[in-house]
């Protein structure tokens, strides 16, 4: 188990100033993506070379070159290693990944692939893992691939409806991976989850919508799906620090 963290948030920042109030928060590590109502992407290398030259906290980039599912073509594939040796590149700490095969389990050849192109820096799986056929099979694949920890919400919409999964999980992996929660997690009930399943690190945004400043808008046309452009999503550095105080109460005293 990752002893360290012990008592871990960890905020899935989609911004350099995320991860900034991430940090600020108390947060120990982000997991740093785009695109986040695609459930992540790779995010671009001024935004991961920005965050390691000014902040302390851990940053592990989410390596996924799209939004959708994991199974990936080879030219994506290809996009993928060349994010990797970018961020080990810029000293990152670790990064995460998810590739799945069409069948719905772990694609442990690719996957294994990108663990040894990425050492020294550590690995993680992120929800890809709740995409598979066999959740049961694929821990213990991931656990053969010493993957270091898989962000899970035990195959449900939310970590709160999945916990029952999450704490079977939890006592499958033994110590020998960490079981991270994760997906509509916020202080409201995260001591409920602490309680049900037993794990000890989290994953969430914490974010917030920040209104834009512009003072004429166009209400006849769009540049995409989002319902609402003129607001935007960051991680708040309040409810980081609410969700810190929380774990701390809960595991640490």
């Amino acid at each position: 188990m990752d002893e360290v963290a012990i008592g871990c948030l960890e905020v899935c920042a989609n911004s350099y100033q995320s991860a900034l109030a991430a940090q600020n928060g108390g947060a120990k590590r982000v997991e740093f993506c785009d695109n986040l109502a695609e459930g992540g992407t790779t995010p671009s290398y001024a935004q991961i070379s920005l965050a390691k030259k000014n902040l302390s906290i851990e940053i592990w980039p989410i390596i996924r070159p799209r939004g959708g599912d994991f199974l990936y073509s080879e030219i994506e594939f290809e996009l993928m290693k060349e994010d990797i040796k970018i961020c080990k590149s810029l000293n990152c700490e670790g990064i995460v990944i998810g590739i799945l095969k069409a069948d719905g389990t772990i694609d442990k050849e690719r996957c294994a692939e990108l663990i040894e192109l990425a050492k020294p820096m550590e690995v993680a799986f992120h929800r890809a893992f709740d995409m598979s056929n066999d959740m049961d099979q694929a821990l213990e694949d991931l656990i053969a691939l010493k993957i270091k920890r898989v962000l899970t919400s035990g195959g449900a919409s939310s970590a709160i409806l999945g916990a029952e999964k999450l704490a079977q999980l939890v006592k499958k992996a033994n110590g020998r991976i960490t079981i991270m929660p994760g997906a509509g997690i916020n202080e409201n009930n995260i001591k409920n989850l602490i309680d049900q399943t037993g794990a000890t690190q989290f994953h969430a945004s914490a974010k917030e919508f920040v209104p834009s400043k512009m003072e004429f808008r166009n209400t006849e046309t769009k540049m995409g799906s989002i319902e609402d452009e003129y607001r935007y999503e960051l991680t708040s550095a309040i409810k980081v620090k609410a969700l810190v105080d929380c774990i701390n109460c809960s595991i640490n005293n």
